[in-house]
């Protein structure tokens, strides 16, 4: 595997970005309730996405195989949208996207990347852990009278 991440671009192919998200996701589909925000984007809306965050994309050789979103927030940044394709998850793409991410957080002097995932995804609690970041709150979505979100951080600093 020849892995290269680089920033997203505005020439970048966004409905394949789509899919792969959409992809990455899919195994969400009847776990997490509600539903996964993955099903609200659009060509058009991860356009403007690109736009106003920091993306990363991630391409084995030309093939797409992951990318991940950074968000200035206060106190560090947040990532989300960490996606990489099923059919070559388990080979490190996460990571070296995570190590990415952390490299350009660090460059804009965040002292902490914080990012949500479900409460019913007990391997994602598990993955994130093991890239260093540790539960720091949970939430719930509107509506909802039980926690639907975990909130975990990983000091940079």
């Amino acid at each position: 595997m020849t892995l290269t991440i680089r920033p997203i671009t505005a020439a970048d192919d966004f409905p394949a970005l789509l899919d792969l998200i959409r992809r990455a996701f899919a195994y969400m589909d009847g776990v997490i309730d509600p539903p996964s925000s993955a099903h609200r984007l659009t060509v058009d809306s991860l356009r403007q996405k690109a736009a106003e965050e920091t993306g990363l994309v991630a391409f084995d050789g030309d093939r797409l195989v992951g990318c991940a979103f950074l968000r200035p927030e206060p106190g560090g940044m947040y990532l989300g949208k960490v996606a990489v394709d099923p059919q070559v998850q388990t080979r490190g793409i996460g990571g070296a996207l995570l190590a990415a991410a952390e490299g350009v957080a660090r460059a804009q002097g965040a002292p902490r990347l914080r990012l949500e995932t479900r409460v019913e995804l007990v391997r994602n609690h598990a993955t994130f852990a093991a890239w260093g970041f540790r539960k720091s709150g949970e939430s719930r979505h509107p509506g909802f009278d039980r926690t639907t979100t975990i909130e975990m951080t990983k000091p940079l600093m």
